[in-house]
């Protein structure tokens, strides 16, 4: 039997000043976007110059940041911050949705395609290569942290974990952080890093990523255990599903668009 090490959430006390490892998985997905980015720049396959990554990165971190906690506001809890409206900024108790902070990007990549006059499709084009591993290392901050732990699992499962975090008696649960790591960070990457090697059709890696981590997102939520908050929705799916579906609608019909439109890439 597995069980959860319980790490320590912060990483460095320095009494003035703590630094959470939840909060350093985002510095790693933030220097990770500008390594691969600068990369690929060098490969000429971005429509923007190297210096203007490190722009997209503030807009990108922004748009993150403020989207993330804006979708976990009305996404999973608007009634009660509705009324509790000042702890919305206090994003040191956590709550971060991993669609409002796409829905975030995109907007925010709107503005940055506009005032440096870049084609908006091009762009995410080349941005959404980079996002994954960004994804993978927030999953390991919330395995560090013991939070969003999995569904109760059989004991026959070779890595079932105890996460005594879930005051739950020690019920054997799927490490579905970790499944996420694999599935939206590793996986996801790599399909998208090998799709966008050569030059596609505009619009195509867009479409693909929306439609690869929809469907990886709602396959790994029927073992993550539910928001105890909310607990299962409509046809017996979680919120993350019922978010999750869109993308791969959206991102199909845009694929057969953008297919359709036969652009040809640059």
């Amino acid at each position: 039997m597995l069980v959860h090490p319980q790490f320590d959430p912060i990483a460095l006390n320095l009494g003035f000043l703590k630094v959470h490892w939840y909060g350093l998985m985002y510095m790693v997905g933030f220097i990770l976007f500008l390594l691969l980015g600068r990369l690929r720049v060098r490969q000429g396959l971005a429509p923007i110059a190297e210096l203007q990554v490190d722009g997209f990165l503030m807009y990108g971190a922004f748009g993150v940041v403020l989207g993330g906690r804006l979708g976990y506001v009305l996404f999973y809890k608007p009634s009660y911050f509705l009324a509790h409206p000042m702890e919305i900024l206090q994003l040191g108790q956590g709550g971060m949705s991993f669609h409002g902070g796409f829905l975030g990007v995109v907007i925010a990549g709107w503005l940055f395609a506009l005032r440096n006059k870049v084609s908006y499709v091009r762009l995410f084009d080349f941005v959404v290569p980079l996002v994954p591993l960004g994804l993978a290392a927030g999953r390991i901050g919330n395995f560090i942290n013991g939070e969003l732990w999995g569904r109760a699992a059989s004991p026959d499962l070779p890595w079932a974990m105890v996460f005594p975090q879930a005051r739950d008696g020690g019920v054997l649960r799927h490490p579905s952080q970790l499944y996420e790591f694999v599935l939206e960070g590793v996986l996801l990457f790599a399909v998208m890093w090998l799709f966008t090697r050569k030059r596609r059709p505009v619009g195509q890696a867009t479409a693909l990523f929306m439609m690869g981590y929809g469907l990886v997102r709602f396959c790994v939520e029927f073992t993550r255990e539910p928001d105890n908050f909310l607990g299962l929705l409509g046809l017996g799916l979680s919120m993350g599903q019922w978010l999750s579906a869109p993308m791969i609608l959206v991102g199909a019909v845009l694929w057969v668009h953008f297919t359709k439109q036969n652009v040809k890439p640059d």
